[in-house]
């Protein structure tokens, strides 16, 4: 890692320093080390400066390797930031003074050490602890501008039954939906147990429980029968103390990226996923280690297109979004759009969908992740 002098050279104009935050204590932690690995193949190192900051398993920050090459899947095994890091070299301090945006080096019997003045973070985190308005907050009190989402926005977007709640107050369909909360189970497990034996006599199996506030498809089981449903929801609850269940929605699986633009947000064209063969539905599995392909654009019509891409812009606007989102729907029998979430800060690695659908739109990755950088280079900090 080639370290940036705080100070450049009298009269010149120095690039933009981009501190490329990734990893972090979430399970979507090598799913955000493989993006973070394509971001820094992607970024224009002639307009900008970067310095990558990892944050380990257990919360550390720390520098780390700047060679995308490390930042990949080998044998179906996900890369870490502890494997990229450089652990003798202390950790990295962000000031929360919004006057003094420097970045810092802590070591061990040495003076800090200064790294630069950060201009923009890009969080390319997933997951609780960074997706979800914690690592927002904090850069807020720092004075520092970020890509993406404000702390209002991601913590509805990291939250299914406060994302469901949001949307149906601004008139978007929702599945069915039942949430279990952790006060509840812990003081009446049995009684949570039969009001979701009572969810499942109304809609029918299967059931879909998942973590109320994790991604990647993370802790999902697809329940066919009530024989499965203790196992799940165990599953759930190691990822996540609230847990949500879903009846099933018939219907095509639609995407729509919204991205923000000077003169507003726009939507891209739509994409599907189909249902893997080897799967049970779009899992974990299929998303990052088997590479299932999307297709883009998806085969709609041009009302259904529009329609989808009216519904993305609404979602992105009812939860307070900025900078990127990607919108999940499903497409019933009887032609509605049911939406099933949004993702502030969605997949971007090279087999993703959302930069796969603004290629599709005419946009390359390359000038995807610049558009994203100058929007939050012309934002300030404050009340998003």
């Amino acid at each position: 890692m080639t370290e940036r002098s705080a100070s450049p050279p009298s009269g010149s104009r120095r690039r933009p320093l981009v501190i490329l935050l990734f990893g972090g204590r979430s399970s979507e932690h090598g799913v955000s080390v493989v993006t973070a690995g394509a971001v820094l193949r992607a970024i224009d190192r002639t307009k900008y400066d970067v310095l990558p900051v990892g944050i380990t398993r257990d919360g550390r920050w720390v520098l780390t390797s700047d060679d995308p090459g490390r930042m990949v899947m080998v044998d179906r095994r996900q890369p870490t930031v502890e494997q990229l890091a450089d652990t003798d070299r202390g950790n990295i301090v962000v000031s929360v003074d919004p006057t003094d945006r420097t970045v810092v080096r802590g070591e061990r019997g040495a003076a800090p050490k200064v790294l630069g003045e950060a201009d923009v973070v890009f969080p390319v985190l997933h997951g609780p602890y960074g997706e979800d308005g914690t690592v927002q907050g904090l850069l807020e009190l720092s004075g520092i501008p970020y890509v993406g989402a404000g702390v209002l926005a991601s913590a509805i977007g990291q939250d299914k039954e406060y994302m469901k709640r949001v949307f149906s107050a601004f008139g978007l369909a929702v599945g069915p939906y039942l949430v279990i909360r952790p006060r509840e189970w812990h003081s009446d497990a049995a009684g949570a147990r039969a009001r979701i034996s009572g969810f499942a006599d109304a809609y029918g199996w299967p059931l879909f429980v998942k973590p109320a506030r994790a991604g990647s498809s993370i802790g999902i089981t697809r329940v066919d029968g009530r024989e499965g449903l203790e196992d799940a929801i165990a599953e759930a609850h190691r990822h996540d103390a609230k847990i949500i269940v879903e009846a099933l929605v018939q219907g095509r699986e639609i995407e729509c990226g919204v991205l923000e633009f000077p003169d507003g947000p726009r939507a891209s064209v739509p994409a599907e996923i189909p249902v893997p063969d080897a799967h049970a539905y779009y899992d974990f599995e299929a998303k990052y280690l088997d590479s299932t392909p999307g297709v883009v654009p998806a085969a709609l019509t041009d009302s259904q297109t529009h329609e989808v891409r009216r519904l993305a812009l609404k979602a992105f606007e009812a939860a307070s979004c900025e900078g990127l989102v990607r919108a999940d729907f499903f497409l019933t029998e009887d032609g509605q759009f049911v939406i099933n979430e949004i993702n502030t800060m969605p997949g971007f690695t090279p087999v993703s969908m959302y930069p796969q659908m603004w290629q599709a739109s005419g946009i390359g990755y390359g000038d995807l992740v610049d558009r994203l950088l100058q929007a939050a280079l012309r934002r300030s900090t404050g009340l998003r």
